[in-house]
């Protein structure tokens, strides 16, 4: 059991367990009380009954005018709570988030093609690889990013013609489009 529940500040000093996997991007932490300032409700933490951090999701609002999206700047989970569901839940609220009340159509996010578990989870979850972002992660390694889309694939920028099994070391980058809104009418 476990409950999912807003970022608070303090969470800042107990999450270290979490952000110590090599696969996690990690800011400073003038950085994550931005976000949380800014986005309150796209910053969301998974806890145990006794109150131990096990996962979290940091979210952002983009756009300017009606054209708004959801941007997922960091989704981890520990070790020992991994294979639980955890993270496809927090993307479902951060998309239900990124939607209402900001009025999104879909959410991005970018994911190292080495993390050959979250892209078998964000496949699952229906998403699939648009174009290729070449050296999207700098660091000790250096790695390209993939651009895709929730249903179609069109690759551009690739000298593959869209085979992704021949990349090294390259980043996913993942989004998702919401459904449009209905529109209700009323009766005369």
């Amino acid at each position: 059991m476990s409950s999912l529940r807003q970022f608070k500040a303090t969470d800042l000093f107990n999450f270290n367990a979490i952000n110590l996997d090599s696969l996690t991007e990690t800011y400073n932490i003038s950085f994550y009380l931005s976000y949380l300032a800014r986005w309150p409700d796209l910053f969301s933490v998974q806890c145990t009954p006794s109150s131990t951090l096990m996962a979290y999701v940091m979210g952002k609002a983009e756009g300017t005018g009606t054209d708004w999206h959801g941007h997922v700047t960091a989704i981890t989970v520990a070790p020992e709570y991994r294979r639980l569901g955890l993270a496809q839940g927090m993307m479902a609220l951060l998309e239900r988030v990124s939607e209402y009340p900001y009025d999104g159509y879909f959410v991005d996010l970018f994911v190292r093609r080495s993390n050959k578990v979250a892209i078998e989870m964000y496949t699952q979850l229906g998403y699939s690889i648009y174009r290729t972002v070449n050296k999207y992660y700098n660091g000790e390694t250096t790695e390209d990013a993939f651009d895709g889309s929730q249903k179609t694939i069109f690759m551009s920028n690739s000298n593959n013609n869209g085979d992704i099994s021949s990349r090294k070391s390259e980043t996913i980058f993942l989004w998702i489009l919401f459904k449009h809104k209905a529109q209700t009418l009323s009766q005369p």
